[in-house]
């Protein structure tokens, strides 16, 4: 049958359903395993391997899709463009919640914590050490993503691969200098809402460090195997946009929560 429109219908797919068994599985088994319930831990474990699988086998399928059976298109390719923008979008709303909780605190400390921002006891972090250190390291990555972008336009397939080698190789580091903070710093998450603001605003930027370092890895595997080509890479544009919300993440953590507010 003769195809007469840019769009993809999709084939029947097993991945939802179980992509949504192993969210339940998940879910339900977290809250077992924090309130002591027996087979909790076996619940939250099971699901988070039914989730992985089916993240796994539905990429697979997209990646044979995209790249061996042309599904495709210029058209789809927009709509999966508006998706992830959108998909962005919603990631800024998340740590904008994280800001919001940052500023409310810190712009008009209450008398619970001495009216003053940092709270009383609280021995803060110097900014200019590892933090800065970790600003220089996740720009240069996003210089690397950059690069990698550059060549795949131009056809210099092994310099992209090159360029991806070298972001995912600071995207380590950086993670590595961050549990290095982690491990040393003089407060912890139960301190207060300086605390608390700063482990949840800077432990889900690293999360997100981490999918994204996955992300790229992918794509750097993709690119060693020619899957990527100058017109049709619409899965590392998705994961070099990823990695600069990333980046300009960071510099919104490090100029205004270990920046501004750590005097």
């Amino acid at each position: 049958m003769n195809v007469r429109h840019p769009y993809h219908l999709v084939d029947p797919s097993p991945w939802p359903i179980l992509g949504s068994l192993g969210a339940l599985a998940s879910t339900t088994g977290g809250v077992m395993y924090m309130h002591f319930f027996t087979g909790g831990g076996m619940l939250l474990g099971s699901g988070l391997g039914m989730i992985l699988y089916t993240m796994f086998l539905w990429w697979r399928d997209v990646i044979r899709e995209s790249t061996h059976e042309g599904h495709h298109t210029k058209m789809v390719q927009l709509g999966l463009r508006y998706g992830f923008i959108l998909f962005i979008v919603s990631e800024v709303m998340f740590f904008l919640a994280f800001f919001w909780a940052f500023f409310h605190s810190s712009l008009a400390p209450t008398v619970e914590i001495g009216a003053i921002w940092p709270p009383k006891g609280i021995e803060v972090l110097d900014p200019w050490g590892i933090p800065f250190l970790n600003t220089l390291i996740l720009l240069s990555s996003g210089a690397a993503v950059t690069w990698a972008h550059h060549a795949i336009l131009a056809g210099f397939k092994r310099e992209a691969v090159y360029a991806l080698v070298v972001t995912i190789w600071l995207a380590l580091v950086f993670t590595g200098l961050q549990v290095m903070e982690y491990v040393e710093a003089p407060f912890t998450i139960s301190d207060g809402i300086y605390g608390s603001t700063f482990f949840l605003a800077t432990g889900f930027h690293g999360f997100h460090v981490i999918i994204g370092t996955f992300f790229l890895i992918i794509c750097g595997i993709r690119q060693f195997l020619g899957h990527l080509t100058e017109k049709h890479h619409f899965g590392f544009e998705a994961a070099a946009w990823y990695w600069h919300f990333v980046d300009v993440v960071w510099l919104f953590l490090f100029v205004s929560i270990y920046w501004w507010g750590g005097h």
